[in-house]
């Protein structure tokens, strides 16, 4: 890399709990983006203060202080990382970095550091732990010489995380230098006020807004929304969640279609958890023309200098807008509004299926997004190709009146939206062209396959040429056995379940008596039908039985190799030499549950030759059909890429 060094495995430490993700450092900065999308942290090389490195268990941490008093921590890097990087670091950011060490001595008397919003615990001149005060969501005195942290319970974190930071207590003695009081004001109390300067607690205690009632659909339930400065809070009957703002990705506002409902989406990261269950999406559903007045419980004086334009003292319009806004100014969130994409009803959706669960799907300007269950947001920058197949699911009479649409996405998942109805298919088509989405069933002349099923769609005739329905057949008659079927002769003995043949009973009943006793003795027997090499002159009837296979062709282009084929041969012969006890059976298991557990960015090196012997493949297909006049080969169902 020219400009920079790129790391992958790097966790971002904290309470937003060890998230694996990308992190580069470069002559502008730093940046992390998680792994699998979501969460980018972005930091410019002038708002960087100081750079940490610390060893602990199992690799290296480098943490990061910003001008703005917060402090980033990423995990995961190697020793040889630290001393490659120092020359880079004070070159490209002007910082020279430090090294800490980590007490692990198991002392818990020792001085207290507050840089930030940052408290560091040392013994001596190691640090033992530190935690972020803006996490802090209370703290009291206890007597004269204790003071107790307590911390916010984030359910989100609560769904990475086994254990979860509670509370913590500091013992401060009278006699306390570093921060010196009176008979009045013990050193104890000092050091709470300045707690309590920093992590700005107090009124966040008290809900600024709280929403009555409301519907939400994921995780199911009604609840009362409580919108706090610092994180919201869903409580119900059954569940309670706490959310920091943090965890906010973006909002979005999406009216139904034709229907006196408007879905509010939270999106979050890391998600909440209600059981074994993730929810990266809050759905909310309110009724579209509920007005709602609000006044929110916040001072002039907070609402001028921590929210300035961002909120109001009051709020009168539409609930759902109410919502958005008060919601959207607490938590700096951006909000997503409906595109410029209009169905035939002239809605903002068209009616699909996902997974058998009936819903709505929003084309939206960088993405699209299924609702309400499950509801699944896909970015226009993940997927790899789109695909329009005429519907088959209901039969001839049904196939022409509903498409499908299926997204395959650069990590190898799939989305496939049944049933829309065919007079959205323009409308669709022409939104995802616009968008410069790879339609892979589109041609080179930008008809192709496309424009076949557009042909079928406009048609009212059922009876019409069904290319998605070809495509499935052909690829199945494409799965023939490269061997010849050897004649198998039975032994005399040989015994199995009874049988029918439905050809030699038709003949029987066309036939009269003795066709009919043959038929009765062919289903007596006991034997199963098996192939026999047939006998002098009886060469008509053995061709009856068994019709005589259709040879392969031998110079038709060999299929591409599947991702998880080239990661099979690449590491096959390690896997035998380090274990020579295991069978053929037992090394494929192992490599196919290895193959799961690697990351996207480990598989890309064998999806990278996948897709250039694909292209090999595409160019052989094509030149066998020019030059060997064979019949068409579906080149597009090969892309069966492994999980």
């Amino acid at each position: 890399m020219t400009d920079g060094h790129l790391f992958n495995n790097i966790s971002l430490g904290g309470r937003v709990g060890n998230n694996p993700g990308q992190f580069k450092l470069h002559s502008g900065g730093l940046a992390w983006k998680k792994q699998g999308g979501g969460k980018t942290i972005e930091v410019d090389k002038a708002d960087i203060i100081s750079m940490t490195w610390m060893k602990i268990p199992r690799s290296y941490q480098l943490s990061v202080g910003t001008k703005e008093g917060i402090r980033y921590m990423f995990k995961g890097f190697r020793e040889q990382d630290v001393s490659n990087l120092a020359n880079f670091i004070q070159k490209s950011t002007g910082v020279a970095p430090e090294e800490k060490q980590l007490s692990v001595s198991g002392h818990n008397w020792g001085g207290v550091e507050i840089t930030g919003n940052m408290l560091s615990f040392n013994v001596g001149s190691k640090e033992a732990f530190e935690v972020s005060l803006a996490d802090v969501s209370q703290t009291q005195m206890q007597g004269k010489t204790d003071v107790v942290l307590e911390f916010h319970v984030d359910d989100t974190t609560g769904a990475n995380e086994k254990d979860s930071l509670m509370d913590i207590s500091f013992h401060i003695p009278t006699t306390n230098t570093q921060f010196p009081g009176d008979e009045d004001r013990p050193s104890a109390h000092i050091f709470w006020q300045k707690i309590l300067a920093i992590a700005d607690v107090g009124s966040s205690e008290e809900a600024v807004v709280t929403f009555e009632g409301i519907a939400i659909l994921t995780p199911r339930g009604r609840y009362s929304v409580e919108l706090h400065m610092s994180f919201l809070r869903l409580q119900g009957q059954a569940n309670d969640f706490k959310i920091q703002y943090s965890s906010i990705l973006r909002l979005f506002v999406l009216p139904k279609s034709n229907n006196p409902h408007t879905f509010v989406v939270i999106t979050l990261d890391p998600p909440i958890r209600k059981g074994q269950t993730l929810y990266p999406h809050i759905v909310i559903q309110f009724q579209t023309e509920v007005v709602a007045e609000m006044d929110l419980k916040l001072s002039e004086e907070v609402l001028a200098e921590k929210y300035k334009d961002r909120l109001q003292g009051s709020y009168n319009g539409l609930e759902h807008e109410v919502f958005s806004k008060i919601l959207r100014g607490l938590s700096g969130a951006k909000v997503t509004r409906p595109s410029t994409f209009r169905s035939c009803q002239d809605g903002y959706a068209v009616k699909s299926s996902l997974k058998a669960e009936d819903g709505l799907l929003y084309p939206l300007e960088k993405g699209f997004f299924f609702l309400p269950k499950p509801p699944t947001l896909i970015l226009h920058e993940e997927i790899e190709y789109v695909e329009f197949e005429r519907h088959g699911a209901g039969g001839a009479s049904m196939s022409s009146h509903y498409f499908d649409l299926l997204v395959k996405l650069k990590n190898d998942q799939e989305h496939l939206f049944r049933n829309i109805q065919r007079n959205e298919y323009h409308n669709l088509f022409d939104f995802v062209s616009g968008k410069n989405l790879k339609i892979m069933n589109l041609g080179e002349d930008g008809q192709g396959r496309t424009g076949a099923v557009a042909a079928a769609l406009d048609s009212t005739d059922d009876s019409l040429h069904d290319p998605h329905l070809e495509r499935i057949k052909n690829q199945a008659g494409d799965e023939e056995s490269d061997e010849e079927d050897e004649d198998f002769v039975a032994d005399k003995d040989d015994s199995g379940s009874p049988s029918d043949d439905s050809d030699e009973g038709s003949d029987a009943s066309l036939s009269g008596g003795e066709s009919e006793k043959s038929s009765k003795k062919e289903a007596s027997s006991s034997k199963p039908p098996v192939k026999r090499k047939p006998k002098s002159g009886d060469t008509e009837g053995s061709e009856k039985r068994k019709p005589k296979k259709k040879k392969k062709d031998p110079n038709a282009p060999k299929r591409a190799l599947a991702p998880f084929m080239y990661f099979s041969k690449a590491e096959r012969a390690n896997l035998k030499s380090s274990n020579p006890v295991l069978g053929t059976t037992d090394i494929a298991k192992k490599l196919g549950e290895k193959w799961q557990k690697m990351s996207a960015e480990e598989k890309q090196p064998y999806v990278e030759q996948h897709l250039v012997d694909k292209k090999r493949y595409q160019e052989e297909t094509a030149a066998y059909r020019d030059n060997a006049g064979a019949a068409p080969v579906d080149v597009e169902s090969d892309d069966q890429l492994s999980d």
